[in-house]
């Protein structure tokens, strides 16, 4: 990217949403959007890389997509791990008789 994007801030779902580029910590030619959500402190998210035809109103988009599947995952139960069926291999072993 040859100019970096200027930092903006939107509102969607009575959530203010700010957004910036911030170059890579470890490749300085590499550039990521990062936003905050208004709903989480202390919290930030960088999804996906700045490219040169961004616009504020399609990273808007990307943001607002992102973070809604991310509520989603939240929101979701966790899978068991302890009903888990025994594998084939397990299945296969002998038994063993008295």
């Amino acid at each position: 990217m040859s100019q970096t994007p200027q930092p903006f801030a939107f509102v969607d779902a009575d959530r203010t949403f700010t957004c910036v580029v911030e170059a890579s910590r470890h490749a300085r030619n590499d550039a990521w959007w990062w936003f905050q959500v208004s709903t989480e402190q202390h919290q930030r998210h960088a999804p996906f890389r700045a490219e040169p035809d961004d616009t504020p109103a399609t990273v808007q988009a990307r943001v607002v997509a992102y973070y809604d599947e991310l509520l989603a995952r939240r929101a979701a139960p966790a899978p068991s791990r302890w009903n888990r069926r025994p594998t084939t291999t397990a299945a296969a072993t002998p038994e063993q008789t008295s």
